[in-house]
């Protein structure tokens, strides 16, 4: 008979506070992560890669288009982020580097809280596709007549301006949430056995008890990113795995599990 026992629940982890410097470690960390095992950060982030210029190619050429979705795909792949922190922990542990396991371990996710949390994402997601075709609407539906594909005078109109602004700010707002919810979240769920929603909330405490050193790793995390994104999404080869490695290192300073 295939043993169905529930596994048991985990401790919760309590919060610690981390500073400025932990930021600079840990991505000292990350690149040393990436550099002990390159061949999963290059699988990994090919998934990233390969998105952006399939984006970059069904947009014919609509850069706007091309950034905003590919900015907003990462967010629909938790699986990856997943991958590259299981490479760390198994570095940590010094655990062999076997690619059966780790991508069987990967697989196995499927079974447990990482497709939940992945659900509220997309769903994250979709609202935000959603909230940002309204504001447009809202602000540039007069200019229905005005191919801005083509022609981008509009968006230096006083509606235009506007409609920007307001895009910028509640658009910066929805995503520090979401990252609120998934910073430490993902990697959690990876280790222990915690249910999603105990998960994305305690990681949005983590943030909310170390706002100034989350606002700047949200900036590192965006800034890199979109540099990165800037050679034909080739520099995401390095700058995916090293901030995903690096994100491992920040959760276990975050959150400390008792008993550990």
């Amino acid at each position: 008979m295939t043993d169905t026992t529930a596994p048991e629940a985990s401790p919760i982890p309590q919060i610690a506070r981390i500073t400025m410097s932990d930021l600079r470690e840990v991505l000292v960390l990350g690149w040393h992560d990436f550099r002990r095992a390159p061949t999963f950060g290059l699988i990994f982030s090919a998934v990233y890669v390969l998105g952006g210029l399939f984006l970059a190619f069904v947009s014919s050429g609509f850069v706007w288009s091309t950034v905003i979705l590919a900015l907003g795909f990462p967010i629909l792949a938790p699986f990856v982020a997943v991958g590259l922190y299981e490479v760390s922990w198994r570095l940590e542990d010094n655990r062999p580097m076997d690619p059966n396991q780790i991508f069987g371990a990967v697989w196995r996710e499927k079974d447990r809280q990482i497709p939940w949390a992945g659900a509220i994402i997309v769903v994250y997601f979709l609202f935000y596709t959603f909230l940002a075709h309204m504001i447009f609407a809202l602000f540039m539906g007069l200019s229905v007549m005005t191919n801005i594909s083509s022609s981008y005078e509009a968006f230096f109109t006083t509606n235009g301006l506007t409609m920007i602004a307001v895009e910028l700010v509640l658009g910066g707002i929805l995503a520090f949430i979401l990252f609120g919810l998934t910073a430490f979240s993902l990697p959690l769920l990876l280790e222990k056995e915690i249910d999603f929603m105990t998960a994305m909330l305690l990681s949005f405490k983590a943030v909310q008890q170390n706002i100034p050193v989350s606002i700047a790793w949200a900036a590192i995390i965006a800034g890199l990113v979109l540099l990165a994104m800037i050679p034909a999404f080739l520099g995401l080869f390095v700058a995916l795995p090293v901030l995903g490695h690096a994100t491992w290192h920040l959760y276990r300073r975050v959150l400390v599990h008792p008993g550990d």
